[in-house]
């Protein structure tokens, strides 16, 4: 017989309910799905799975109008941690594309850097080896526009921010590659006053395997152990889905708790031990605690298999003292994994973690319940639906609004340019084109690359500053092409347009370096939904 839960928790009110970021529709949503009230650590589960972040409840609807199947398709979007795409000879490449734009514009450094780990992670949980990273980069104006501006205090307070973000965030993208040993090859940046405050930091990694090598998150086969590997548990990234699914206000400074911290050495080792193991058919199933932690990586596993899920946070590696259930389960502490082994492999996963001292602890089992449960010790924290919680939030059509911009730009496309030209002051051509080339924009970006170690695995063919990277992989004999690009300007003034455009600027890009374009993946940034500019 288990205990109840302990009484020290907050009780459940309208306004703690308001607070986690869900609606009183969705608490009604919540209470019939587990036929009851739930608790305070239950509230928090729901308020960080039905984000937008995790459950795009906002724009699934509108994501689903992506064409996600083709020749050589394996593991399609949205399926898995990442897709992954048939490159002939039995070899495949995962590849996949993350931002983290609110943790870096709270703490520049170490919110790029985890966005960095974060997406290797996702890779090798798919089975792949990660060979390479690339990155998209937006800020806001780093020099002034003008002399008269420039004269202008406020201004260079602005300027001066937009610096700090700018040289924090390639530092930290270089920290945390250069330690890891993953060569950054390429990327894109841009600087314009519409990121001031709010940068953009997407990172993108593509790693290569064999298809027999394909790993799959899911908690298949009951009774087989549930194991928790990687780093210790602590309070920093608390609710860090939730917060990323927040706007950035001049109080999100106050989140600076919800932005992780990250080890790249520790990934390094973590990396090794897990693609070991999946060479020894141990593994029925293994998720990156990413986004929501370990929340997300139990019921999103149990999920996909049908299956359930009961852990005990009592044997959850801590290295903080007296962390709360609310605490451990919402917690994105950097590093960690979640595997399902098969049972009677306990061993080998116990033996391959210890060679490389990586903390491993068996935490649970996979149940045949479909139920996500969560216990302290005998006391029974969490007890919730896996599939509803993880895939069953309420999705949304938003009211949609054409921008001001947008409407301006498509009124006056027809309009002739000669009337105004004969209006601007006569201008230096050769003055002119030294303005533009001083343009953070167009400059030259060596400042940024060469502080990324572009050779290490000794692959890359074409390094930063071409139309796209070019990495040759060795033991699979194969050549690869890939880019990041985007034009900002384009998508503002017309959203489809602008879009198209970037796939076609991509695939002109791989092609101009002698590559055939084979699959695309997206990463869209947008602002709050519930502005209908926005939507």
């Amino acid at each position: 017989m288990t205990s109840k839960m302990p009484t020290a928790e907050p009780a459940v009110t309208p306004e703690l309910v308001k607070q986690h970021g869900l609606t009183p529709e969705e608490f009604e949503r919540i209470k019939r799905i587990l036929g009851r009230e739930p608790n305070f650590t239950e509230l928090g589960i729901f308020s960080v799975m039905w984000s937008e972040h995790c459950s795009y409840k906002n724009s699934r609807k509108e994501l689903k109008k992506f064409p996600t199947t083709g020749a050589g398709i394996l593991v399609k979007a949205g399926e898995e941690n990442a897709g992954v795409f048939d490159i002939g000879d039995g070899w495949a490449i995962a590849f996949k594309m993350e931002s983290h734009n609110h943790p870096s514009a709270i703490e520049p450094f170490q919110g790029a850097a985890t966005g960095v780990g974060g997406i290797i992670r996702d890779i090798f949980t798919m089975g792949a080896r990660p060979e390479f990273c690339l990155n998209s980069l937006r800020f806001g104006p780093i020099t002034p526009n003008s002399k008269s501006e420039s004269a202008s205090r406020g201004r260079n307070s602005k300027l001066a921010a937009n610096r700090r973000l700018f040289t924090g965030v390639v530092s930290g993208i270089a920290h945390y590659g250069n330690c890891i040993g993953i060569p950054t090859i390429g990327g894109e940046i841009y600087f314009d006053e519409s990121f001031e405050g709010n940068p953009l930091v997407n990172v993108f990694c593509l790693g290569v395997l064999r298809h027999e090598q394909l790993a799959r998150g899911t908690a298949s086969g009951v009774g087989n152990p549930v194991f928790y590997v990687g780093a210790e548990t602590g309070r920093d990234g608390l609710a860090g889905a939730a917060f990323a699914s927040r706007e950035l206000t001049d109080q999100s400074r106050e989140d600076r708790p919800a932005v992780q911290v990250g080890d790249p050495f520790k990934e390094k080792l973590l990396l090794e031990a897990c693609l070991e193991l999946l060479s020894h058919d141990a593994v029925a199933g293994i998720q990156d605690m990413g986004a929501a932690g370990l929340t997300c990586s139990t019921c999103e596993t149990a999920s996909r298999a049908g299956s359930g899920i009961e852990i005990n946070l009592a044997k959850v590696p801590k290295r903080e003292s007296g962390m709360t259930p609310y605490e451990i389960l919402l917690s994105e502490s950097q590093e960690r994994m979640l595997i399902i082994a098969r049972r009677g492999k306990e061993d080998v996963v116990r033996a391959i973690f210890e060679k490389w001292d990586v903390p491993c602890v068996e935490i649970g089992h996979v149940a045949d319940d479909g139920m996500m449960r969560v216990r302290d010790n005998g006391a029974i924290a969490a007890e919730i639906p896996a599939r509803p919680l993880a895939d069953e939030a309420p999705l949304y059509s938003r009211e949609a609004k054409e921008p001001v911009a947008t409407r301006v730009w498509r009124v006056g496309k027809g309009r002739p340019i000669g009337p105004w030209l004969q209006d601007l002051d006569e201008i230096d051509n050769h003055e002119a084109l030294r303005q533009l080339l001083r343009d953070p924009t167009i400059a030259s970006k060596n400042w940024v690359y060469r502080q990324y170690d572009h050779t290490v695995r000794t692959g890359t063919l074409v390094k930063p500053g071409s139309d796209a990277a070019v990495f040759f992989v060795r033991y699979a004999n194969k050549i690869l092409a890939a880019t990041t690009d985007c034009n900002s300007l384009y998508c503002r003034l017309d959203p489809r347009e602008g879009g198209r455009i970037a796939v076609a600027e991509a695939a002109r890009n791989l092609t101009c370096s002698g590559a055939t374009p084979l699959a695309v993946t997206d990463n869209l940034n947008f602002g709050n939904p519930y502005k209908p500019e926005n939507f």
